[in-house]
């Protein structure tokens, strides 16, 4: 049973998205809250697997609750896809985002995803909003690289760009089981939660230029 966490300040939102995940056998929803700081209360005495959060929220939005749990993976919900609050939250340790308008089996989908362990944003698709919102990215120093080996760094890079594990292992002639031991000891190394997180990581370090910056 996977437990789930919906945090909205709108009550109707929440309602819908209940009466959603109400009709799978594996999935509960185990509390719900209207800002921030009641979900990270809740989160004290509830165990929960996967929370559903909002953005912008009275009392506490969702990226500084986001920065600050511990355990549950975070799904941003977000009205536009093209939302800078939402890039902030993947940087603070989100999954990933969904618009609210999602289908509901979409919706059904990306809680597995999550909770077994992988974002539900491909890194292709972050890497075009992070060029749209590149200026607002937070400009604190990124996690050094210098502990990579190259071929972790070659992977690191590949990943950035959006390919899959599958892509990666052709372009590099090796087995994709090779592949994800690489990833994962680039995850390790700097700190990063997912492939999600590699992408914002690349731009930070000005691994990746977006397409509207110059190289300098």
């Amino acid at each position: 049973m996977i437990r789930v966490m919906l945090v909205d300040d709108q009550e109707l939102l929440r309602a819908g998205f209940r009466m959603v995940l109400a009709a799978q056998p594996d999935i509960e929803v185990v509390a719900e809250a209207g800002d921030g700081a009641a979900a990270l209360e809740l989160l004290e005495t509830t165990e929960v697997d996967v929370v559903l959060m909002d953005v912008r929220m009275p009392v506490m939005d969702g990226v500084e609750a986001t920065s600050r749990i511990q355990g549950p993976k975070v799904l941003i919900l977000t009205t536009f896809d093209l939302d800078e609050y939402a890039f902030a939250a993947v940087k603070a340790g989100a999954a990933g985002f969904l618009l609210k308008d999602v289908p509901p089996a979409d919706l059904v989908e990306a809680i597995k995803i999550v909770h077994a362990g992988d974002s539900v944003v491909s890194p292709s698709t972050l890497r075009r909003m992070l060029d749209r919102f590149a200026a607002q990215l937070p400009t604190d120093e990124p996690v050094a690289a210098a502990d990579l080996t190259p071929r972790e760094r070659e992977v690191l890079l590949m990943v950035a760009r959006g390919l899959s594990n599958m892509e990666i292992a052709g372009g590099l002639q090796v087995a994709e089981a090779t592949v994800k031991t690489h990833l994962g000891r680039v995850l390790a190394k700097l700190g990063l939660r997912d492939r999600a997180q590699v992408v914002v990581y690349a731009y930070e370090a000005g691994l990746i230029v977006p397409s509207h910056r110059p190289k300098v």
